[in-house]
């Protein structure tokens, strides 16, 4: 998914850590940054990962030299056990193990470039396709992330941030639109149409948006 970026500069997705808390993730990305001397980066995030790179260039302006977050509001969730169990349930009706990829593709709609990217995500092992993550942990991991408002990091941003909705997706247009108000150097794009994997749903305006954010930096 991140082809069209690599053609030009240098990609990195760190993976996630055993420890499940927000500063554990915030840490992680950190990590990789200064390991690779990669900052001061642009940090790209979508869901919970958005809510990582909020907090990522609160805490670190030094490795962070611009935002973009899609699909993820700094206010915390209503009911957080909730939201975590949602995701929980979600995931354990997949019907693993899949009996193949094809199958698994077929499951999640396709043939399209969402359900082959989610298929993607699979492991394949003796008695057929599975998860490379843990339901539980995720849940869990959900449940850490959104249980506490990350307003307060938000407005510590202080470099250029791209604000990405999908019309569709989880993001309200009420806290995309405070996320501009409340921040200092805030761009708003809105992909009507588009679900929570928007960069799934609609991937050419989803490279044209943040391709352009990139382009107009002064590096």
């Amino acid at each position: 998914m991140t082809a069209w970026l690599r053609q030009r500069w240098h990609v990195i997705a760190p993976d996630a850590p055993a420890d499940i808390s927000p500063a554990a993730h915030m840490a992680a990305a950190a990590s990789a940054i200064e390991q690779l001397a990669l900052g001061p980066a642009v940090v790209v995030g979508q869901s919970l990962g958005g809510l990582t790179a909020i907090r990522l260039a609160a805490a670190r302006p030094d490795l962070v030299r611009a935002l973009v977050v899609a699909e993820a509001s700094p206010a915390p969730a209503d009911d957080p056990d909730a939201a975590g169990a949602e995701v929980a349930a979600s995931l354990r009706r997949w019907p693993v193990p899949f009996p193949s990829r094809d199958e698994a593709v077929a499951f999640f709609g396709g043939p399209s470039l969402r359900a082959e990217a989610w298929a993607d995500g699979l492991e394949r092992r003796d008695d057929g396709w599975w998860p490379r993550f843990d339901v539980d942990v995720m849940a869990r991991t959900l449940r850490e992330a959104v249980a506490e408002s990350a307003w307060d990091a938000w407005e510590r941003v202080s470099c250029p941030a791209l604000v990405v909705r999908a019309g569709e997706g989880a993001l309200s247009a009420a806290d995309a639109q405070a996320m501009v108000d409340r921040g200092h150097d805030v761009r708003l794009a809105e992909l009507p149409g588009a679900g929570h994997d928007l960069h799934l749903d609609q991937p050419d305006e989803w490279r044209r948006i943040v391709g352009e954010f990139v382009a107009s930096l002064d590096f």
